[in-house]
């Protein structure tokens, strides 16, 4: 007999998070626990309004379920959270029934630490220098940004705030593509590396004509393995994230199928504790950006935690996940 649960648990932030769709003041979460043969694993989820998803019609999505496989979990729900935490609770299942840690039954070399952003939250440039200043020790900063020539005042002032960091930024699909012509070579000259879903997603095709000069990443246009016909010529770097491709086992085939269509990778998360973050360390092992910093951003976190140091983000202890 197998069993599904599923809890609604909330992480109050460390502070105000803001993107150019709002500000929020917790992670709101939905945990999945799996449970048969006398073992039990389990997985987290971020639903996410953008995509239609709400805390109810994420669990009702896990509570709809009888038995299932990964396999069979990918015919039953759709890409989205709720697959993603249920296929991850699986994994953590078959890890602990198997006594083997999941890099091992994915097949997977044993995964390191990796170098990961920290995101600074949108705010005015005199406050984004400010956070700049007290991270400036990260070796990545991840800059959410508004949609408008206020732009280039916040990243000249996290610059100023961190002169030595790398800095991607994040659009949230606030830019048009006449905003990317001005934007980008002033961006580029502050020492940007990348830029995520400038324009909106299904508004996008006017990347195919311009001069990308500061590199794009899909984001909301990207989900799964068949999002990636429609970005061929328009993004350079795909943002592969667990809650949009509906767990583990779909983000391993979407890593494998972008790098071989010629795009780089990068790992993201949305806001949510180390037990979201885990899985997703597996996927990133050796992408080009890492962004896994959704635990740093809480005032509370699971336990164990996921360990974060100088070397990056550690794949987590078996009694974290997998």
């Amino acid at each position: 007999m197998m069993e599904i649960s599923v809890n609604r648990d909330v992480f109050p932030l460390a502070q105000v998070f803001r993107i150019s769709r709002g500000a929020r003041t917790e992670a709101q979460v939905i945990t999945a626990r799996v449970s048969a043969g006398g073992a039990s694993g389990w997985g987290e989820c971020v639903p996410y309004a953008r995509y239609g998803e709400s805390l109810e019609s994420v669990a009702a999505q896990i509570e709809s379920l009888g038995a299932v496989d990964r396999a069979s979990l990918a015919e039953a729900l759709p890409p989205g959270a709720a697959r993603n935490a249920v296929d991850c609770a699986l994994w953590d299942l078959e890890a602990k029934r198997a006594g083997k840690r999941a890099w091992q039954l994915a097949g997977l070399p044993k995964p390191g630490p990796e170098i990961t952003a920290y995101t600074l939250s949108l705010d005015d440039p005199a406050k984004m220098r400010a956070q700049a200043a007290e991270h400036a020790h990260r070796p990545l900063l991840k800059t959410k940004l508004g949609g408008g020539e206020e732009d280039v005042a916040r990243i000249e002032a996290v610059r100023a705030g961190a002169p030595s960091a790398r800095i991607i930024v994040d659009a949230n699909e606030g830019w048009s593509a006449d905003l990317y012509k001005t934007l980008a070579p002033v961006l580029v000259r502050l020492g940007v590396e990348m830029v995520e879903q400038p324009l909106p997603a299904g508004e996008d095709d006017a990347l195919r004509e311009l001069d990308r000069v500061l590199p794009v990443c899909a984001d909301e246009s990207c989900h799964d393995r068949a999002s990636l016909p429609g970005l061929k010529g328009k993004y350079d770097m795909v943002n592969i994230k667990l809650d949009k491709t509906g767990g583990m086992t779909e983000a391993l085939a979407l890593r494998e199928a972008a790098l071989a269509e010629g795009f780089q990778v990068m790992m993201g998360c949305m806001v949510g504790s180390s037990l979201a973050m885990a899985p997703a360390v597996l996927v990133a092992q050796g992408a080009v950006v890492v962004d896994l910093d959704g635990p740093l951003l809480l005032a509370e976190d699971r336990d164990p935690p996921l360990r974060y140091d100088g070397a990056g983000v550690h794949p987590s202890e078996a009694a974290l996940w997998g």
